[in-house]
């Protein structure tokens, strides 16, 4: 489980892949990773393959992984944002991040206002009912608060976020191009509560 608080940006060493898989190599800054750990990249959780004390991790991508993230498009060179999985004594600064993501969203449009940077995204339509104007969603890992979110348009709604910063500063948001994709995680709070009354 993570929080969507990035603690830091690592760059792609090497992005080895064959037909159906992809092998990472992610300079992470992070000497004490050990074999097996949960690393969110880019909001994905993926496993640690090998133990590493010199900051360069490997991590295993499966072809489901790839089908429904975006990590299939990073490259050598590619800057990723990182979490480490939380502990019982660790700040729930975020929300409750599983690095499970849902879908894949746009980012359409950035404006300034003032020092922070309102941001634009189109998310899938199937995504719709699990966001709400104040409620958090994580993109690329990063939990974020919506300010608004915007009815469907065919297959696709608006959502709008106010970037501080730090966070443009301190995570990939501030590399994105008009187009760019990133991975979506809606609160999983949202989903229980849509179990929870569909079995009553």
């Amino acid at each position: 489980m993570f929080s969507g608080i990035i603690e830091s940006l690592g760059h792609v060493a090497k992005a080895e892949r064959s037909p159906q898989s992809l092998m990472l190599e992610v300079e992470t800054g992070l000497h004490d990773v050990a074999e097996g750990e949960s690393i969110a990249v880019n909001g994905v959780c993926l496993t640690a393959v090998e133990p590493s004390t010199t900051g360069l991790v490997r991590f295993f991508v499966s072809s489901e992984t790839l089908d429904c993230t975006t990590l299939g498009a990073l490259e050598a060179g590619s800057r990723v944002n990182l979490e480490r999985a939380v502990t019982p004594a660790t700040r729930l600064s975020g929300h409750i991040v599983q690095g499970h993501v849902d879908a894949v969203a746009r980012f359409t449009e950035c404006t300034q206002s003032g020092d922070a940077r309102r941001v634009v995204f189109e998310v899938p339509a199937q995504l719709r009912r699990y966001m709400v104007a104040k409620g958090s969603v994580a993109l690329a890992g990063i939990s974020l608060t919506l300010n608004e979110v915007g009815e469907p348009n065919g297959e696709t709604f608006p959502i709008e976020l106010m970037i501080i910063p730090h966070t443009w500063e301190h995570t990939t948001l501030g590399t994105l191009k008009i187009g760019d994709a990133v991975n979506v995680e809606v609160d999983i709070i949202a989903k229980y509560v849509e179990a929870q009354c569909r079995t009553k």
